[in-house]
């Protein structure tokens, strides 16, 4: 008897779904069923069951009670594993920033050429209004506060908004309403290597060089307080900075 070959595009489509089947729960934390999920993904109920069938085991997802599916804690212990060092470090100094100011704080990093994540967010423990901000909160890199620091702290780049050209001059970076509607956030990029146009920094023929290069080509992390209402937003960006500049020199 022949066997039969399997396409390994097959197994790329597989994967493909099993990761939208991971996104689509991760914007319903309620959970959903297995019916919802087919129309979800736009495919029948015996394709959903052989796609949570591993997920279960792995405990990437879990059914409740009510036979609803939901993330499980077995991406808990994935995403312990991004950027472990810099989380480590820079937990402890967030929290501490959060209840200085009484705003919420953000640790984001970048994520490939185009997009920025969220990775730790702290709350200040003094406050009882807190924002709603989360980790995994995924956004354009050239968006909100966090991004623009992250791209301030690289070369200058052709077509860049003119706010990240003032986060270089400055050093850190505000925006309003950009991520959450009437919050207020400034950023501060973690630099762990010089700043552009610092000595030892990306210049001339060397950023021309490294203009592919993505994150490599500057900061990759940015901290960040959000907070909703009017404040001094030059006070508080000269906190962040200096707890960013102390994040990274605790790096080094």
């Amino acid at each position: 008897m022949r066997a039969v070959a399997t396409h390994p595009s097959n197994h790329s489509l597989t994967l493909e779904r099993g990761l939208r089947l991971l996104r689509t729960l991760a914007e319903h934390p309620e959970g959903l069923t297995v019916s919802e999920l087919a129309g979800e993904l736009g495919t029948h109920r015996a394709g959903i069951y052989r796609l949570l069938r591993p997920h279960l085991a792995q405990r990437l997802v879990r059914r409740d009670a009510g036979d609803r599916y939901r993330l499980g804690a077995g991406l808990i212990e994935l995403a312990g594993s991004v950027q472990p060092r810099l989380r480590e470090v820079a937990g402890p100094l967030l929290q501490e920033l959060a209840d200085a100011l009484g705003a919420t704080t953000a640790l984001t990093v970048r994520d490939g050429p185009d997009e920025a994540v969220v990775v730790d967010v702290r709350s200040p423990r003094s406050v009882d209004l807190h924002i709603a901000y989360r980790p995994g909160l995924r956004h354009p890199v050239h968006v909100a506060a966090s991004g623009l620091a992250i791209l301030a702290g690289g070369p200058p780049r052709p077509g860049e908004r003119a706010e990240v050209a003032r986060a270089r001059r400055l050093g850190w970076a505000v925006s309003t309403g950009e991520l959450l509607p009437g919050a207020t956030g400034v950023a501060a990029p973690v630099l762990t290597r010089p700043a552009a146009g610092e000595p030892g920094g990306v210049t001339g023929a060397d950023a021309g060089a490294r203009s592919d290069a993505g994150a490599d080509a500057g900061a990759e992390a940015a901290i960040s307080a959000v907070w909703v209402g009017r404040r001094d937003n030059a006070a508080i960006a000269a906190t962040v900075a200096a707890t960013a500049a102390a994040i990274a020199a605790r790096l080094v």
